[in-house]
């Protein structure tokens, strides 16, 4: 099996992207998703928390109010590391789990799903391949505005907090110019769902990892056996 990883900038597109993936048949580890689901009421990561930022980031429901939250860390550097330190460690502990159900199901590659996949530099290493959702400016700042009604002058304070889309492009093994039409888009995404098919990268991996697990046993066993010996 081997990993691509996906990412963009914020509201270019990703999110649609990684729906279309899925559609044609290709497993997702979602790291977004994943980041809901730790903070759930109770989890561990929800009463962390509440513990450091106060019960006023909390909906009546017990639900952590993500709109207010991400104005507290975007606003605080500081209190972005303390919420990254929170949720970071836990998410990517998941992340490993789902790649590894997964390889034990047979999965000839998997999409990992990570907004800040260049900004953590946490899996890069381990990535086949590198996707990169991207658009016009102009309209990545009309997207964001209407999908979070954020005033003009908060979308641009948003997207330049971010790694520029240009550089995260520059870095990419693909890029998917998604400032057209969902036909469009789609099209492109299928062309490289069957890119990504027709590699045989998923063989290497088996008999490179594969070889070095034997070649470990093996070598294991003749120690073994040589001191049982002596």
């Amino acid at each position: 099996m081997f990993l691509v990883g996906l990412t963009g900038g914020i509201a270019t597109g990703k999110s649609t992207v990684s729906l279309m993936i899925r559609e044609l048949g290709v497993p997702v580890v979602d790291a977004d998703l994943i980041a809901r689901q730790i903070v759930e009421p109770g989890k561990k990561a929800w009463k962390k928390i509440r513990e450091v930022f106060g019960e006023e980031i909390l909906l009546e429901s017990g639900e952590i109010d993500r709109a207010k939250l991400g104005a507290v860390v975007f606003s605080d550097i500081e209190k972005r590391r303390a919420i990254n330190k929170i949720t970071h460690p836990l998410i990517y502990s998941e992340i490993r789990s789902q790649i590894f159900k997964y390889l034990l199901k047979g999965e000839q590659f998997v999409v990992l799903d990570l907004p800040l996949l260049y900004e953590s530099n946490k899996v890069t290493s381990y990535l086949y391949k590198t996707i990169v959702v991207a658009c016009e400016d102009e309209l990545q700042l009309e997207r964001l505005m209407a999908r979070n009604q954020f005033t003009e002058k908060e979308a641009i304070a948003r997207i330049e907090a971010q790694m520029p889309l240009e550089k995260k492009c520059s870095m990419a093994s693909i890029v998917i110019e998604n400032s057209g039409s969902l036909a469009n888009t789609r099209k492109q995404v299928e062309g490289i769902v069957r890119l990504l098919r027709s590699s045989k990268h998923h063989i290497y991996n088996r008999v490179v990892y594969g070889g070095g697990f034997v070649v470990f046993l093996c070598l294991a066993i003749f120690l073994l056996y040589w001191f049982c010996l002596g």
